[in-house]
This record gives structure tokens, sequence and C-alpha cells, in this order.
């Protein structure tokens, strides 16, 4: 919000807050503004942007099951062994899966179980 509206949006509550109220409740969201760190809030951006795409969902949703080889996946997707690449490329850099490498194979799974708790959360509230 550009500084002149929100200006105006303030102006426009203040007759509806106590004075003293509204001053003390400016005070606990600056200090919670000023508390969020950028660079957290870049890396919680990058796990949910690394989620927001159904194929990397579904990659994600497959590897709840167990650790699997790249080319599995790419069998179970029915995708080109790049595309396949790649989404693996974007969760991994969110770090959302681990990759381990045994001869030529490329083996991935889910990193920690927080993201089985997330994808749980998320059914909840999808179910809802």
């Amino acid at each position: 919000m550009s500084k002149k509206k929100n200006e105006v949006e303030v102006e426009r509550l203040k007759p509806s807050i106590d004075k003293d109220k509204f001053e003390l409740r400016t005070q606990k969201l600056n200090l919670l503004a000023d508390g969020l760190s950028e660079e957290t809030l870049n890396s919680e951006a990058k796990i949910f942007k690394a989620l927001s795409d159904v194929n990397r969902l579904k990659i994600v949703q497959l590897l709840k099951e167990r650790e699997l080889c790249a080319c599995e996946l790419t069998l179970a997707l029915s995708n080109s062994q790049s595309t396949v690449s790649h989404r693996l490329s974007v969760l991994k850099n969110a770090g959302l899966i681990k990759e381990r490498k045994e001869g030529k194979w490329s083996y991935f799974r889910l990193s920690e179980g927080a993201i089985i708790e997330l994808l749980k959360q998320v059914k909840l509230l999808v179910d809802k």
C-alpha cells in the first residue's frame, strides 16, 4: 500500500478506535513488523513457491511414500527426464528434498518430517 493510501486508511480508522488503544496497537504492530527477518521471509517464500506447482507437489506426495530414483519419478509422472530434473532441482534448492547418489543413479527423499506435517495441515485445510 502506498504511503498516501496508508495515511488515508489510518485517518479513516481513527474515529472508530480509542486514541490510546490505537497508538498502543500501532506501536505493537510496528514492533512485530520490525522483528520480521527479510532473510527468513525469503526462505519461507522459496518453500511456498516450490510447493505452488502441481507437478512438484506430485513429486513430494510420491516421496512421502518412500525414497525414489529419478528414473522412477520420470516414469510415474510421464514427463521427460529434463523436466523432472528441473522440478527436483527446485524442490532440492528449497530444502524440501535430499539427494543420494549411488553410482550413476540419483535417489530422492523428503528432507524432514516437517514437510510431512505441513502436508497433513494442508490436507486438513482442504478437507474443511
